[in-house]
């Protein structure tokens, strides 16, 4: 591979290594299991930060989301990975010829980003989706536990999705409406 045209200055590197390297590393071996995975994702994570200097364009206080999304695709890969390594070695066939095994991290990330979006709804709008997909409650259990009228209910679950879809989309949690 050829060495990259551009690259990260050393002191903004190890400033991005500062500020979020421990928050990285903590998220990261969270979602591994392994600690020893964990530093080896977080390191190809910064090695990739050294090669796309255009991602920190806007300073490196803004770096966060960038270095997550890194590294959470890093995360993705190598499990995949490990999964099929050990598929081919443990010599086990699928029942179903070209299915994919299940992916648990994909379902912890999406609950993470879930919550991220969710995060940036207005209140009232969380509170009722809260309680009507998280806690299973139907409209009137939500009215009676909210302490607002049915209708409220159901017309801040209107609007809430109605909000909330374009922001699962632009994070492609959900496809794409036509």
């Amino acid at each position: 591979m050829a060495a990259p045209s551009a690259t990260l200055d050393r002191e903004s590197l190890a400033q991005l290594h500062r500020l979020y390297a421990q928050r990285l590393l903590r998220v990261v071996a969270g979602l591994t299991g392994d600690p020893g995975r964990a530093e080896d994702i977080v390191q190809e994570t910064f090695l990739r930060a050294w090669q796309h200097p255009e991602a920190f364009a806007r300073g490196v206080d803004s770096a966060l989301p960038w270095l997550q999304t890194v590294a959470r695709r890093l995360t993705i890969d190598q499990h995949r990975m490990l999964s099929r390594r050990a598929q081919e070695v443990g010599g086990e066939e699928s029942a179903h010829p070209g299915a994919h095994p299940a992916d648990p991290y994909d379902d912890v990330l999406r609950a993470c980003d879930v919550v991220r979006v969710m995060a940036a709804l207005p209140a009232h709008h969380r509170e009722v989706l809260v309680e009507l997909y998280f806690k299973d409650r139907t409209a009137a259990q939500a009215a009676t536990h909210i302490g607002v009228p049915v209708g409220t209910v159901k017309s801040r679950s209107h609007y809430a999705i109605r909000t909330l879809r374009p922001l699962l989309e632009r994070r492609g949690l959900v496809p794409q409406s036509a």
